[in-house]
């Protein structure tokens, strides 16, 4: 029996790191089932929605200039806890948002539904595992009675109905034979206390007797009447418990009859990773042996070009001071001039002649080279720089010999960066690489080299998060197999947005237009129908008149701070207006809507309405530019040229909006290029909101945020 318990005792401690958190890596403190069957801390995933909450909220946030621009919450709070683990929590109170969580486990997101942290069961198993973990810890450490009287003894048992430990004597005070209390149920000393019977979440009075094989969790009888697992496969919880009892123990005892062969496996790991060790410094050494050959080419180059142009140095140097002394020698009493002066004194004039002769010569020549000034070498080395830039693309693709692995290609059109970057890429022998790495780094204006950061990837795409703003950033992907890797790809560069990444929804409850608009569920689409309806009153109509200008805004609204976001024009649009409008702009519209409807009456409508020669104050508390029939339009400015081929320009595929309330300012954005179509000055002082009208047939779909794919569920074993 000791030898059992021994060998449980160190079992128990084999188990550790099964035992731990892994958001926070300590052990587990009641335990949450996620959707993807991993477990987290209950404190855990309560602190990792808060901060996912807190970054949708742009709270508290660096980026977004330590300020909140929303006004459903005004500061992080507890309140926002309880707000995260209520039942139902609603975006706006107006349709309810499902809370996706990052699984610190397998790094994928998961749907915790409506009900969000209350729609998760507690681990009770591994709650149970982790306790005996920690009293096999502390043996020592004896668990004392709750109900003795100061000092108190050391507990004997522990009650599961009451939830406290008793020595033998407050035992039988409190739990008195013949009494209801005496059919309770007791154990050892411990403190993990769970219920005896597991309540279903979804309706807190029904214990759970089902278990759903879609879902792969428990359920009760309601949620299998009418809620929603009410179309999905079910079984009792009796055959499901005997079933995957029966398969863990059959798999277990498959491990444990394996133990030699696992064993035998652990020996060949260790021969291998000798192997390697070998193998590797081999490979360096090889490596090293061929660089410091490159390094001896490249040492015998630099000397016989500084060779070369030290010789040219000295030839040039001679020349000069040739010259320099022949000019030297024109000075007075010095040289040519003081010979010629000496030789004017000679009287003679037969030996005047014979020497004036070819002295005249010299100081004619002398004379002429005055004139016509003129160095004797070139002072500049332009013909011996250096050119190395085929040599140095040949270096930076410096890799090993052909592996059979083709370099990956980066697909431009597929990859965009918004509030994280997406990067797909194109493999045509996806199927011979194991895995791939995807480099990034951001580009430095300073062009101070940044070291690259690198990813493993097991698929084609990857989204990367934590970018700064308003900053170029270069990825490039090479695919390996097994230990040997292809060249990089060609690198892709990204430009950010200059600010966070605003998220919002269109608002059906502030001036929407039912009859002339159209809303997805999502709330992320919108589309013009109001032509319909003036076709159906076409018989009534006699004279013409302009169509109006049906309004729509997000359901959040901008206080401080700088932020972006971005929005598609479906291809097709007659007449959309995209940009901010503040709340008291806002009121001014829908107590006038009749007034409103008239592009007469937006001086910004971008369409000829017989107000545009009349520039606009730059002060309005609104902006909005025109898109339409494919083009962009620019707002007239008395500051520059209103022609109209420079006012119009295709329309970009993406266009984004970037808000700074802080400097009031307002910019338009081509998204595929990361380039400022159009910015003006707006009054930042009321509640700014992301505002949209369309006129005829149109359509805007607000730019998706980039998150990683929902993990797709594999198949019950």
């Amino acid at each position: 029996m000791e030898g059992d318990a021994s060998d449980s005792q160190v079992t128990i401690k084999n188990i550790e790191k099964e035992l731990i958190c892994p958001a926070c890596k300590e052990l587990f403190t009641h335990p949450l089932i996620l959707p993807c069957q991993h477990s987290v801390c209950h404190k855990c995933v309560k602190e990792l929605l808060l901060s996912l909450d807190d970054s949708f909220n742009d709270v508290a946030s660096d980026s977004s200039n330590q300020s909140s621009p929303r006004l459903r919450l005004t500061s992080p709070s507890m309140d926002k806890i309880d707000k995260i683990n209520r039942p139902g929590w609603k975006r706006n109170s107006l349709t309810p948002r499902p809370t996706m969580f990052p699984c610190p486990g397998c790094e994928h997101d998961v749907d915790l539904g409506e009900r969000g942290v209350s729609g998760l069961f507690r681990n009770f198993t591994l709650e149970t595992i982790v306790e005996r973990y920690r009293q096999a810890a502390r043996a020592a450490t004896a668990i004392m009675c709750d109900l003795c009287k100061p000092p108190p003894q050391e507990s004997t048992k522990s009650c599961m109905d009451c939830s406290a430990s008793y020595c033998n004597e407050c035992f039988k005070i409190y739990h008195p034979w013949g009494t209801v209390k005496a059919q309770h149920e007791y154990v050892g000393p411990t403190t993990n206390f769970r219920p005896k019977i597991l309540m279903c979440p979804e309706h807190e009075t029904e214990r759970i007797n089902m278990y759903c094989e879609l879902c792969r969790r428990p359920v009760c009888h309601l949620c299998k009447l009418g809620g929603n697992h009410s179309n999905h496969r079910v079984t009792t919880m009796s055959s499901a418990y005997k079933t995957l009892k029966e398969k863990l123990s059959k798999d277990i005892d498959f491990l444990i009859g394996k133990e030699s062969q696992v064993k035998s496996q652990i020996s060949e790991l260790n021969l291998l990773m000798k192997e390697t060790e070998c193998n590797g410094e081999r490979a360096k050494e090889e490596a090293l042996a061929h660089f410091e050959k490159l390094f001896e080419i490249l040492e015998d180059r630099k000397s016989s070009v500084l060779k070369a142009i030290d010789a040219s140095k000295k030839l040039r140097l001679d020349k000069f001071h040739t010259q320099m002394e022949e000019y030297q020698g024109l000075l007075e009493n010095n040289g040519l001039v003081g010979y010629a002066q000496e030789v004017l004194k000679e009287t003679d004039q037969s030996c005047f002649v014979q020497t004036a002769k070819q002295l005249h010569l010299r100081i004619q020549k002398a004379t002429e080279s005055l004139k016509s000034f003129r160095p004797a070498a070139q002072a500049s080395f332009e013909d011996y720089v250096v050119n190395i830039s085929k040599q140095t693309e040949v270096l930076g693709e410096l890799s090993f010999f052909s592996s059979g692995i083709d370099i990956p290609e980066i697909n431009e059109e597929q990859s965009k960066v918004y509030n994280n970057a997406l990067i797909d890429w194109h493999h045509p022998e996806k199927d011979k690489a194991d895995s791939y790495v995807l480099e990034y780094r951001k580009i430095n204006r300073d062009e101070e080299m940044i070291s690259w950061n690198e990813i493993e990837v097991h698929g084609t795409s990857k989204v990367v998060s934590n970018l700064e703003s308003n900053s170029p950033y270069a990825f490039r992907v090479r695919a390996y197999r097994g230990s040997i890797c292809s060249p990089c790809s060609r690198e892709l560069v990204l430009h950010t947005p200059p600010a966070p990444v605003f998220s919002f929804l269109f608002d059906e409850k502030c001036g929407y237009n039912t009859e002339h608009l159209l809303l997805n569920l999502k709330r992320d689409r919108v589309e013009s129908r109001a032509g319909f309806n003036v076709l159906l009153a076409a018989e009534r109509i006699q004279v013409g008149h302009y169509t109006s200008l049906d309004y729509i805004i997000g359901d959040v609204g901008i206080t401080k701070g700088k932020h972006f976001w971005a929005c598609r024009v479906e291809p097709y649009s007659y007449l959309v207006k995209v940009g901010v409008a503040s709340s008291d702009k806002l009121q001014e519209w829908l107590r006038s809507p009749r007034d409103a409807a008239s592009p007469r009456y937006e001086q910004d409508s971008g369409h000829d309405s017989g107000s545009e020669d009349a520039y606009f104050d730059s002060s309005q508390p609104f902006t909005l530019v025109t898109i339409g029939m494919k083009k962009f339009f620019i707002p007239k400015s008395p500051t520059s040229s209103n022609e109209p081929e420079n006012r119009v320009l295709p329309m970009p595929t993406s266009i984004g909006i970037f808000l700074d309330c802080d400097k009031g300012k307002v910019s338009f954005y081509d998204m595929d290029h990361m380039k400022c179509l159009y910015e003006r000055q707006v009054d930042c002082s009321h509640t700014m909101y992301p505002a949209f009208a369309l006129m005829g047939s149109g359509g805007i779909q607000l730019e998706e945020t980039i998150t990683a794919k929902y993990l797709e569920y594999e198949e019950d074993v």
